[in-house]
């Protein structure tokens, strides 16, 4: 008994230390930093170097920012009275960056407090598993993404064949519902591929390693766990059916409710998006063929073989989330800019893709020198720009609301002291949906707290 009640008293120890490293971490903030949602007002960028991405870049211009969109863009605008005044002399201004495939705000310190981690439901079949109830809108994570230029992304969940849906938020706001632009954007599914030792997942693999006859048992497997996933759409397809018929006639038999069915609903009909993780180049077009026997709309999330695809994507309207920038090459054999001028191909064979850094938080960041480092590697200056600003937000579908500098967008834009996508440039003002966002996160408060500390003088 004494054995039983000290691992009961150890146990309820190291449950109240998790409790205060979870409370650590979320409540260590003193207010200066997080939940700021910045201030709305009317806003007038001059004399600046315009990137509207969507037309040439506009070079002394001026941008009116009124009731949360762009009033007007160009170099003869009438300012509104009393609007604050930003001289933009020797500044840049481009459209927010949007990152397509993050887990922003669904885990924040994945390997040492569970209890900030959100990110996968037990299961292979969570279609009703909805990112945007999860996220977390004061994690850390998002001051230290959007102070980089990132104003908008699409955080996904993970995990088990179908994962759930996908939203699309932008980078500010005290509530879910706040951040939201679209609530449920795509269904997440981790599409089978062939690879030894398991039937689903996004990442690379290659054959059995035992030969011809292995590697066809491979493709097999990967062909059966496929038709187990049509069996789910028709499956959802009937239980629809057989619920709007009752609905009709109530002599029918009643139809319980299974809300993993039901959330299916407006994938399996094409209305909105299926999100396929999915990599190399023979699982690429089998999703191809997936999408064409469905009749279902897709979107590839990896991507790193999509290049070799292009035939198919094309033809069956697939664009491509590219996630590979900072991956290393699958094959011993791939030289080791495979991955880097991915984007350049793509955009030489004419498939519609975004860049993005498909993390679950921290690095996301990055994604304008994730676009810097294809722009190294063959993509054009401004595609590469456009592969995170308009690109983006046209798979997103909200194309006509962001990711361009147009007159009546939403105004999320970033205001920087050069090239956006070299890390040497530091961004000077941002606007989340004409909000002016105060450029303060985890990282700029370490900053300021060391930068002024000399070297100790040695006695």
């Amino acid at each position: 008994m004494t054995s039983q009640l000290n691992m009961i008293k150890a146990r309820s120890a190291a449950f109240v230390l998790t409790c205060l490293c979870t409370m650590a971490v979320f409540g260590q903030n003193d207010g200066s930093e997080q939940n700021q949602t910045g201030r709305a007002g009317t806003f007038v960028i001059t004399n600046a170097r315009i990137y509207t991405v969507a037309g040439p870049v506009i070079e002394n211009g001026t941008v009116v920012i009124q009731n949360g969109k762009i009033a007007s863009v160009g170099t003869n605008v009438q300012i509104p009275g009393g609007a604050e005044r930003i001289d933009g002399r020797g500044l840049s201004v481009f459209p927010g960056m949007i990152d397509a495939d993050t887990r922003m705000g669904l885990a924040e310190i994945t390997l040492a407090v569970p209890g900030s981690v959100d990110l996968a439901e037990t299961g292979n079949m969570n279609a009703h598993t909805r990112a945007i109830k999860g996220i977390h809108p004061h994690s850390a994570h998002i001051n230290v993404t959007r102070v980089n230029g990132i104003t908008t992304v699409l955080s996904r969940p993970q995990g088990g064949t179908i994962s759930g849906q996908a939203a699309v938020i932008d980078l500010n706001g005290s509530t879910p519902d706040e951040m939201a632009v679209i609530s449920d954007f795509g269904l997440v599914i981790n599409f089978p591929r062939v690879v030894a030792g398991g039937g689903f997942g996004g990442g690379g693999g290659g054959g059995g390693g035992g030969g011809q006859a292995d590697f066809n048992a491979l493709i097999r497997r990967r062909d059966q766990a496929v038709e187990d996933l049509k069996k789910i759409f028709r499956d959802a397809e009937t239980h629809l059916k057989a619920q709007e018929a009752y609905s009709r006639d109530k002599s029918l038999p009643y139809v319980d409710a299974n809300p993993a069915l039901e959330a299916m609903g407006p994938y399996i009909r094409g209305q909105r998006p299926i999100l396929f993780t999915v990599e190399r180049e023979r699982d690429i077009r089998a999703v191809a063929k997936f999408v064409a026997d469905m009749k279902v709309k897709g979107i590839i999330i990896g991507g790193q073989e999509a290049w070799k695809a292009a035939d198919v994507l094309k033809a069956n309207n697939i664009p491509v989330v590219y996630t590979n920038i900072y991956s290393n090459p699958v094959r011993d054999d791939d030289p080791y800019d495979y991955l880097f001028n991915a984007p350049a191909k793509m955009e030489s064979a004419g498939v519609k893709f975004a860049i993005s850094t498909g993390d679950v938080g921290p690095e996301s960041r990055d994604l304008p020198y994730q676009a810097g480092i294809a722009g190294a590697f063959g993509l054009a200056p401004d595609a590469a720009l456009r592969s995170v600003t308009l690109s983006p937000a046209e798979i997103l579908g909200v194309a006509d609301r962001m990711g361009s500098i147009e007159a009546g967008k939403v105004a999320n834009i970033v205001v920087a002291d050069g090239n956006i996508l070299e890390p040497r440039t530091n961004i000077r003002y941002m606007f989340i949906n004409g909000r002016m966002i105060p450029l303060t996160s985890r990282h700029t408060r370490l900053f300021d707290s060391f930068k002024d500390r000399g070297v100790p003088e040695r006695p």
